[in-house]
């Protein structure tokens, strides 16, 4: 779905402010409570939702990105983008680079098609290592994550505490839908990658990500080569 493709009915509106008002009060809230709090910015539509809370809040929530070196063109675009028009510059976290030659030279560039055990090994080197980087020394960090995103997600709270990392992790839009998330895209202007104008819902590595059909889960562009149970990167795994 993209802002094209809405239908903004009052019933819409209604739910959009009241979520909104709500995410806002969070939002103030672990800015006040929880310094120094993160936001982990993957750059999709939820996530630049969160980023248009925050930074017109003026809260003091740092906001960092992860760069796994093979995001698609139009993820960079949208950096700059949100560096145009917000003045924010994102903090952007990369890969060690010995770990990632390291991966390749002992499996291979593409190795992630082969197995899940192989994914897995090229998310944690590309984005699991470096978001305990980005993560060390907060109190707090916040996510983009909604419950009807996947069957992984289904049970997400709005307040947890995150033991792998050992911080608290807050998802202000866990109960949002993806109508909503639109709806307040489009009532704010709100920059977006030009990928979800090309049915790509959710958006990750560019091998590792792909367009869907109208019907399909929003997440079956991601990894659609494994079981849904197993699609998650490492990033938000509890435990």
């Amino acid at each position: 779905m993209t802002p094209n493709l809405l239908n903004i009915t009052p019933e819409l509106t209604a739910s959009v402010a009241a979520k909104t008002a709500a995410a806002r009060k969070l939002l103030a809230e672990i800015a006040g409570n929880w310094s120094p709090a993160t936001f982990a910015n993957s750059l999709g539509a939820e996530d630049m939702v969160l980023t248009d809370l925050i930074v017109k809040a003026k809260l003091p929530i740092e906001i960092f990105s992860l760069d796994t070196g093979r995001l698609p063109p139009e993820t960079y675009d949208l950096m700059a983008e949100v560096h145009k028009h917000y003045g924010l510059k994102l903090k952007v976290y990369f890969p060690q680079a010995e770990e990632v030659e390291s991966y390749v030279r002992n499996h291979g560039i593409n190795a992630f098609y082969d197995s899940v055990t192989l994914r897995k090994a090229c998310c944690y080197a590309r984005k699991v290592e470096p978001l305990r980087r980005a993560l060390a020394g907060k109190r707090a960090w916040i996510t983009g994550l909604r419950a009807e995103q996947a069957a992984t997600r289904t049970n997400l709270a709005t307040r947890e505490y995150d033991e792998g990392n050992g911080l608290e992790k807050f998802s202000p839009l866990a109960e949002w839908s993806e109508k909503e998330v639109w709806t307040y895209i489009k009532q704010h202007a709100v920059p977006y990658n030009a990928l979800h104008d090309k049915f790509y819902p959710s958006i990750g590595c560019a091998p590792c990500s792909r367009a869907i059909s109208p019907g399909e889960d929003v997440r079956s562009g991601r990894w659609w080569w494994e079981n849904p149970e197993s699609k998650e990167c490492g990033l938000h795994i509890k435990g």
